[in-house]
């Protein structure tokens, strides 16, 4: 990717907001999930990243992560498959000894040109992906996780306002948010709280794997700010979720970083 993101957190300090606390990080090889694991070894965490297939960015994870003194746990696998979303969670208590944070981040796009265009298989996948993962790993998670305990779900502006080229992606992430709101009322009286980052245009991997290039050179131009945002300045969004320390009220919030854009209402 030309010009690289940033997505290694190297300008960040931590304040052990997260000390000694235990996380589950999915699509946590590279860019918004990259800055959130590490992000989250600055402020004290151990991590699991859960990811697809891709080694080396997940072992560059695993690196940032060791470098901050944290445990890594790295688990490949697709997020698709039932089975594999509970194996996730299991792996990460196994080895990590409990889990106290659920960042559900994991993602699939694909644009299209019309709904006719799009067949059940990219819809289905998408959904199993995206929201499926999401309902099952949580699910999964809920077992361990104990009173105090946070979970963050990455929804985007396209949940709020859709996209016309993410039909099925936007679905998913609308979907996200009001996952998040109904499960923010079922956890309240556990201690647990649940909230959700939509953010705007961000600069990861996965823009120039999924877009045709005249798109992925002006992408981002369309927010006030003129330019898309970079991974590591997303990551204290979760941070912020994270931390009973300073979001202690806060569940059922969906916080929308997205470079000076008014939503209605």
């Amino acid at each position: 990717m030309t010009p690289e993101p940033r997505d290694e957190m190297r300008d960040y300090t931590g304040r052990d907001l997260l000390a000694g606390k235990r996380a589950l990080v999915t699509g946590g090889d590279s860019g918004i999930g990259r800055a959130v694991a590490v992000a989250f070894a600055k402020e004290g965490a151990d991590v699991a990243i859960a990811y697809l297939s891709e080694h080396e960015d997940a072992e560059h994870t695993r690196k940032l992560v060791e470098q901050e003194g944290r445990r890594c746990v790295l688990i490949p696998g697709d997020l698709a498959d039932p089975r594999h979303c509970e194996d996730v969670v299991e792996r990460t208590v196994r080895e990590l000894g409990g889990i106290d944070v659920l960042v559900n981040n994991v993602a699939t796009q694909t644009p299209v040109r019309s709904l006719e265009e799009l067949p059940d298989e990219q819809w289905e996948r998408t959904f199993a992906v995206n929201i499926h993962s999401y309902f099952r790993v949580t699910k999964a998670a809920l077992r361990h996780m104990p009173e105090g305990g946070s979970i963050v779900n990455t929804s985007s502006i396209n949940g709020l306002r859709g996209n016309k080229q993410l039909i099925d992606y936007s679905a998913t992430k609308g979907a996200i948010n009001a996952f998040t709101y109904a499960m923010a009322q079922v956890l309240v009286e556990r201690g647990i709280r649940i909230n959700a980052v939509a953010p705007g245009p961000v600069w990861t991997p996965l823009i120039p794997a999924t877009f045709p290039e005249e798109k992925v050179e002006k992408f981002g131009e369309q927010v006030p700010m003129g330019r898309p945002a970079d991974p590591d300045e997303i990551a204290p969004s979760y941070v912020f979720f994270a931390a009973n320390r300073l979001s202690s009220y806060y569940t059922g919030e969906v916080l929308a970083p997205i470079g000076g854009e008014t939503l209605p209402g």
